[in-house]
């Protein structure tokens, strides 16, 4: 895929180190001539620049902040301003890249700005390029699998944990984004089910500033951000 005149490029760069970045992305971010960085209210930097700092050149670049609340009319308001910003530079015939941590269609903000896009531009003009998600870097570094012969994953926040408990009744392997807040209680929840043996905790994957826990009764009472991720392996199922 090479950088076109006029489009825009929702771009996946991955968990954290600059060389998990993918080539395809790479070009893109040093062909294009925008660049949208998210950073959340929250944040004093944006961290996805800091990754792609290598690509970057004279492009001109949006740091756009964003809101961390759970408020969706702000959440797409916020993006609809970004849309704002962008679809003019694609009618002047520029290529824009948005970059985001991870891949673009996992609880990105990639999402909320093609949406708004698509009501200010045709289509074809909008592309999604992955990126490794943080589920995919924290697999890698305990080397434990996600899915195996006819295993079931299921990937959903820990904000509701009766939609946990759920999971867990009917995945092999199950994985939790958005800990931060709820980690105490889902402590509780895996030990009740005779799980705790089997989650692992992961933070700020591939960051350097990264925190792997094998045992998570070492990890209660821990106040961990937000981009903390916990897999959990209920059992094995096996080809019929």
């Amino acid at each position: 895929m090479k950088a076109q005149p006029g489009h825009f490029y929702a771009v996946g760069v991955g968990p954290g180190a600059p060389d998990l970045l993918t080539l395809r992305a790479a070009r893109l971010l040093e062909a294009c001539d925008a660049i949208v960085a998210p950073r959340s209210e929250r944040s004093e930097a944006s961290l996805v620049l800091a990754i792609v700092a290598e690509h970057l050149r004279d492009q001109e670049v949006l740091e756009h902040t964003y809101p961390m609340a759970r408020d969706a009319e702000r959440t797409r308001a916020s993006w609809a301003e970004v849309a704002d910003w962008v679809a003019p530079r694609l009618a002047r015939g520029q290529c824009v890249v948005q970059i985001t941590l991870g891949d673009p269609m996992i609880y990105s903000t990639s999402s909320y700005l093609l949406e708004a896009l698509r009501e200010r531009v045709s289509s074809d003009l909008l592309h999604v390029v992955p990126g490794i998600s943080a589920m995919q870097a924290a697999a890698a570094l305990f080397q434990e699998d996600l899915a195996l012969q006819e295993d079931r994953l299921t990937l959903l926040p820990a904000t509701d944990l009766e939609a946990v408990a759920e999971a867990l009744a009917r995945s092999e392997t199950v994985v939790l984004y958005k800990v931060a807040g709820h980690l105490d209680a889902l402590i509780d929840l895996l030990e009740a089910k005779g799980l705790l043996d089997q989650a692992r905790l992961s933070f700020a994957v591939e960051q350097g500033r990264q925190q792997l826990v094998s045992d998570l009764r070492l990890a209660r009472g821990t106040r961990l951000g937000y981009m903390s991720t916990v897999m959990i392996r209920t059992g094995r199922r096996a080809w019929a």
